[in-house]
């Protein structure tokens, strides 16, 4: 099952939670959402029997399928491509650290590159959306924890991420972070499949996501030991190599170019990259 949240200018709430079935969105009615319908323990079963209003999927105007998680966790150095590129080891923990849900963007709005940063990167992840809440969840049950998967981007401007040890200042600039376009439940889809990330067409990353020091469930299980995770929290499960810092010469993003990150089996993120006004 594929829940998207449609931003409806004249409906009665700015977004509210789909239901995709091929070309057709199905309004979960209630539910503002995905991440409000997660809430709900039978969100599932909610989900499959809506028969609300219907909508086209072409055109239609997406808001980032879960806007406003109440954590975005992300993991670097998870890839050992992307470890070995960056010049360093193999972590034996992951390495942790936070988005805000100001980032967020939808899966095809324009990326904002602020007048701060000259250093705008691309970095295509594999998003982990939780559905059910735990604390010191066993890896073994991490599953059930998981609602889905979608496809997210964590752009990233580097020179005020190096400005220091830790990273979070160039890591959740406002209208940075396209996540979308839809939550596919768990038992359609499972980590292996081929993720990519193109500029103009042009193939920067391409590795699949099941190529991982720690895999979702370890993750889930991990960041449970930390806090709680609830429904709707969102993982960012970290990049592979391509990134455009890590080449000779550098290599970042400009305005007008044209985004794609792709996870096969959760869809394309299109995004242009626009000056921030």
């Amino acid at each position: 099952m594929k829940l998207l949240t449609l931003r409806t200018p004249n409906g009665t709430t700015p977004t509210q939670a789909v239901r995709q079935d091929g070309d057709t969105l199905t309004e979960i009615d209630g539910y503002a959402s995905v991440g409000e319908l997660l809430k709900n323990p039978d969100w599932k079963t909610v989900a499959a029997a809506a028969t609300g209003a219907t909508h086209p999927y072409t055109g239609a105007d997406l808001a980032a399928v879960v806007p406003a998680p109440g954590k975005i966790i992300c993991v670097g150095h998870n890839y050992r491509n992307h470890i070995k590129e960056m010049g360093r080891e193999v972590p034996p923990y992951p390495t942790l650290f936070a988005k805000y849900a100001e980032s967020l963007i939808g899966p095809n709005d324009d990326l904002a590159l602020p007048a701060e940063s000259d250093a705008v990167d691309w970095e295509a992840e594999l998003a982990v959306i939780i559905g059910k809440p735990g604390r010191r969840i066993p890896e073994a049950d991490a599953g059930d924890h998981i609602a889905g998967y979608a496809v997210l981007n964590d752009v990233s401007m580097r020179d005020y991420q190096f400005r220091t040890i830790q990273w979070l200042q160039g890591k959740t600039w406002e209208n940075s972070t396209p996540f979308g376009p839809a939550l596919v439940t768990s038992d359609e889809f499972t980590a292996g499949p081929l993720m990519t990330s193109a500029v103009d067409g042009e193939i920067m990353q391409s590795t699949p996501t099941g190529d991982v020091v720690f895999t979702p469930e370890f993750l889930v299980h991990y960041i449970s030991t930390i806090i709680t995770l609830n429904p709707g929290d969102v993982i960012a499960t970290g990049t592979p190599g391509g990134v455009g810092h890590a080449r000779d010469p550098k290599r970042y993003l400009a305005e007008g170019q044209i985004l794609l990150t792709t996870i096969e089996g959760l869809g394309t993120l299109t995004n242009k990259v626009v000056t921030e006004v």
